[in-house]
């Protein structure tokens, strides 16, 4: 098979736990590129803060570029962040996520086009933003603040993932509104219905008239589940979540400190 596009989560995947991409990994997207092959972050951040990474791949700024974001809630072209597709949270959904997320006591992050807004966190979670994303504290307990503006998605910061699964199972009926995935061992993520990035990828393969099959998707957590899955290939990286490896195509013997996402290339697309 040979393959046109290539989706790859961010954290814990490409980028390394020291926050750099290694050298290996940007000299494999950079030799997929020259054979026509295009590189596209598919990444739980926002748009807005992929510059620094876009940069160290060649991709930043560039028409013809893309970008999935905020799992799957924004497709962009580099060029100019221009926004190609947007599916946030409806306003009353977000608000009664806040406000759950309040009764819960778990930290709190709001995603909007052009900020991050964080509500309980504590200095283990600010160390973990920091380097990747710029955050501003609310002490707000509404989203009245928010009313009127577009919100991408928001998620529920713990360190303990078995307590999250208690959050998930305590939603009720706000769960059936909500797109849900767990990502980096701290998150759970809710999206819109719906949204996630094997949606996005999808997306961005019909826009392209790329067929699903001549794509590759990388990934290391559930919130990348679903793209692996609409993806022609999907690898997962040697962190992934064991329960997870059984439903990945491919599972890299290397992580994400150890060249994974140059393992995949090297493998499906330059035939080493």
């Amino acid at each position: 098979m040979k393959y046109r596009l290539i989706a790859c989560d961010l954290d814990e995947t490409l980028i390394r736990s020291d926050r750099t991409i290694s050298e290996r990994n940007i000299e494999a997207v950079q030799e997929a590129r020259r054979l026509g092959v295009k590189f596209v972050p598919a990444t739980g951040r926002g748009y807005k803060y992929l510059g620094p990474v876009l940069r160290l791949l060649g991709l930043e700024d560039r028409e013809g570029e893309y970008a999935i974001s905020y799992n799957g809630a924004a497709l962009t072209e580099n060029r100019g962040n221009r926004v190609l597709c947007f599916e946030g949270l409806p306003f009353d959904t977000a608000e009664k996520l806040y406000r759950y997320g309040l009764d819960c006591e778990v930290g709190i992050h709001v995603y909007t086009p052009d900020a991050l807004y964080v509500r309980g966190i504590g200095k283990d979670e600010w160390e973990y933003l920091a380097g990747r994303t710029e955050a501003f504290e609310t002490r707000e307990r509404s989203l009245e603040f928010l009313k009127g503006q577009k919100i991408a998605k928001l998620l529920y910061v713990n360190t303990d993932c078995g307590y999250l699964r208690q959050v998930e199972a305590g939603m009720g009926e706000l769960a059936a509104e909500t797109e849900i995935s767990y990502s980096s061992g701290r998150y759970l993520e809710c999206n819109r219905k719906g949204v996630n990035k094997g949606r996005g990828l999808l997306t961005l393969s019909r826009y392209l008239g790329i067929d699903p099959a001549e794509t590759i998707a990388i990934g290391d957590n559930f919130n990348d589940l679903s793209m692996l899955q609409a993806a022609g290939l999907g690898a997962g990286v040697a962190n992934t979540p064991e329960e997870m490896k059984p439903l990945c195509g491919y599972v890299a013997q290397a992580d994400y400190n150890h060249g994974a996402v140059a393992e995949v290339i090297g493998k499906f697309v330059l035939g080493r």
